[in-house]
């Protein structure tokens, strides 16, 4: 155990962490040159499109100490995006230590910052980076000067690298075995073991990656999941390089993988302890901390029947992603669906990438909205999930909206950009303290609504990424909210449907239908788009109808040929719109989403 090393690499977005990645597993012969490409850590094609990390990865690298002894280091790469901040907390719970990597052009940023808290609170040892020092723009000594106030180190423990040359490889390796502590655990103890991610394989069924705190695992045991409290046959166990790689025993300390023919997701919980049936634990490990949705959206199929299919995909999707959370749901145009609680935009778009292109499930995706409670004029109390639930408004008394107290932490220079924020979301400033003089605290109470869209987005591109924000709920407060509806040619579209504070519905419409206008393809008759609330219509735009030139085949003649061939086309089109379907894209349903781009 001794020589064995678990660490993970936290940055902000873009900062070199897969690149860095890449470098320790080539100059440490993990990697055969053949094998070798960039984000060699990133699997899934989305990954490599979108050029970030969204899953965490762990991969087992030997390396030759200069005091010739072999030690075996485990990595886990994880995500650099605020949406997938769940995925490092869990990534963190199966290590020693971390490297903190800061891009030297770029200087210390908001993730840099959470995610280091996330790693103090885990006590990891701290490996302080500059990365991209070869860069025009890189400004060492300012970058080593607010490290040095971030975390309290010495300048001598911050180490250079530049990731895309190698250079300073060599030296990260060192500080990893000089630096990061053994895993401790005890060898003899009965096995104790906590599942950090697991995944699914249609031929294997699940496999499970663990962290092994105590004890030790054999092909063949019979092993616990704690939670589930059910029992399976360790057929495999081994440990992760590039490839799964087979081991008779995995042990104590170290980080692997787990196959037992489990087909049912239900039965693997991310953060449960697995131990082994005969000689259990007495202590569960504790797990991580419960994970907050920000956004809620219905996911349905495309078509009905399809419903049980999506409903296998999602618990084979949720085994890989712990923070995606769902239940049943209806909708009178979409039928059978599910609400979905995202961590924020990106993941929702993530989330909906993935079912389309790893298991060929086309999906539509309403707009992202919050719970209300409706109180009718006889004094029934009703809760709104979604917009085809929304009461009479003649027969509505009044409604309440869900509040919260928003907490967010910034620089000094951005609090008017973020007061102005808030308060442009019907948001209330309670109070403004410094913890430190480059740090402030900002407190709100705003309505829950106004965070759904793209409130985060926006708090990041206000502040440049150097704001962290966290909420909880606290109670419902009485709010003018109406329902606005999207007509087609007079046509409801449920989907699309909104509820919203009535002082923004008209902006919204507006928006809505302009941007409809971009995307629902021309037809050869004319299509209206209306917002409208109740009867009546608060904004308005019209596709104009594709003209085919009836006329190409007359050539010479006389014109009331052509005129007949024109009233003929004429009396169709009439005909056309009144039996003619629009069909919405699905980037229709995306797009509500985006409406301040």
């Amino acid at each position: 155990m001794k020589n064995i090393r678990n660490f993970c690499i936290i940055a902000h977005i873009d900062h070199g962490k897969s690149t860095l990645a890449d470098r320790l597993l080539q100059s440490t012969g993990t990697i055969s040159d053949r094998d070798m490409m960039d984000q060699v850590l990133d699997d899934m094609e989305l990954e490599r499109e979108k050029g970030i990390t969204i899953k965490s990865h762990a991969i087992q690298i030997n390396y030759q100490h200069k005091d010739g002894q072999e030690y075996i280091l485990n990595l886990i790469d994880t995500p650099g995006h605020v949406d997938f901040s769940y995925e490092v907390s869990r990534a963190l719970a199966a290590c020693e230590g971390c490297l903190l990597l800061v891009d030297a052009t770029q200087g210390i940023q908001a993730q840099t910052i959470s995610n280091l808290y996330l790693a103090i609170d885990n006590d990891l040892e701290i490996i302080p980076i500059i990365n991209k020092i070869d860069m025009d723009g890189a400004m060492i000594e300012e970058v080593k000067d607010q490290i040095i106030e971030l975390i309290g180190c010495k300048p001598d423990d911050i180490l250079m690298a530049s990731a895309k040359t190698g250079l300073g490889v060599e030296e990260i390796l060192t500080a990893i075995v000089e630096r990061i502590p053994a895993p401790v655990g005890k060898p003899n103890a009965p096995l104790q073991a906590l599942i950090f991610d697991s995944v699914f394989n249609s031929f294997r069924g699940i496999i499970v990656y663990y962290r092994i705190r105590n004890g030790s695992i054999k092909k063949g045991d019979k092993v616990e999941f704690v939670s589930t409290g059910q029992e399976y046959v360790a057929d495999e166990v081994g440990i992760l390089k590039l490839k799964m790689s087979p081991r008779d025993e995995v042990f104590c300390g170290d980080v692997g993988y787990i196959i037992t023919g489990i087909k049912n997701a239900k039965e693997v919980k991310v953060g449960d302890t697995i131990t082994l049936a005969d000689n259990p634990t007495q202590e569960i490990i504790k797990g991580f901390q419960e994970v907050k949705p920000m956004v809620f959206a219905g996911i349905f199929p495309v078509d009905t029947e399809d419903f049980e299919e999506l409903r296998n995909c999602m618990d084979k999707l949720q085994l890989n992603d712990a923070s995606l959370s769902y239940e049943l749901e209806t909708s009178q145009a979409l039928g059978f669906g599910f609400r979905c609680g995202f961590l924020g935009l990106l993941h929702m778009e993530i989330i909906q990438e993935r079912l389309e292109r790893e298991f060929d499930q086309t999906v539509i995706t309403t707009v992202p909205n919050v719970s209300f409670i409706a109180y009718t004029t006889k004094g029934e109390k009703i809760t709104v999930n979604n917009p085809t639930e929304f009461p009479d408004p003649v027969r509505t008394d009044r409604i309440e909206e869900p509040f919260i107290k928003a907490q967010i932490i910034t620089k000094p220079e951005y609090i008017g950009n973020i007061i102005t924020l808030c308060l442009g979301k019907r948001g209330i400033l309670m109070n403004q303290s410094y913890l430190t003089t480059t740090r402030v605290e900002l407190l709100f109470e705003m309505p829950l609504t106004e965070i759904v869209f793209d409130f985060y987005d926006k708090l990041k591109s206000q502040t440049r990424g150097y704001a962290s924000f966290d909420y909880h709920p606290i109670g419902y407060r009485e709010a003018d909210i109406v329902k606005m509806d999207i007509l087609l040619n007079g046509d409801k579209v449920d989907a699309l449907s909104a509820l919203i504070h009535r002082s923004r519905a008209h902006e919204f419409g507006r928006k809505l239908c302009e941007k409809l206008k971009e995307l629902v393809p021309r037809q050869q008759f004319q299509i209206a788009i209306q917002a409208a609330i109740g009867a009546k219509v608060v904004a308005r735009e019209t596709i104009s109808a594709m003209r085919k030139d009836v006329t190409a085949k007359c050539y010479g003649g006389d014109i009331s040929r052509k005129r007949k061939l024109l009233e003929k086309q004429k009396e169709g089109k009439k005909r056309m719109r009144q039996i003619g379907n629009v069909e919405v894209p699905q980037e229709a349903f995306l797009a509500v989403l985006k409406l301040d781009d």
